[in-house]
């Protein structure tokens, strides 16, 4: 699980890409991103999630986002973005 923080904007999407790539360079069956710590997300941010969402399913393993928050869902639901993603926000025991 990758835990996220903070924005996904133009400046930081190039570092999440880098560090996901770097999951896929052997990739497990699930990679899961915990968006709970996410406080903003730009269209370049919503792009490099759907981007690395296929490069996922690609290498045969399964992007998941994880604890997404109300603002993101929104932006998801008005991009109609929210059905290419796979969203998980069930809490783990």
């Amino acid at each position: 699980m990758l835990r996220l923080a903070g924005e996904i904007d133009m400046l930081t999407a190039a570092q999440l890409s880098t560090v996901v790539n770097e999951v896929l360079a052997d990739p497990p069956p699930r990679i899961v991103l915990d968006l709970g710590g996410v406080t903003f997300c730009d269209s370049q941010g919503l792009g490099t999630l759907v981007v690395l969402s296929r490069k996922a399913s690609h290498a045969q393993s399964l992007l998941v986002l994880s604890n997404v928050g109300d603002f993101l869902l929104r932006v998801l639901d008005i991009t109609g973005l929210r059905s290419a993603l796979m969203i998980r926000n069930e809490t783990a025991p």
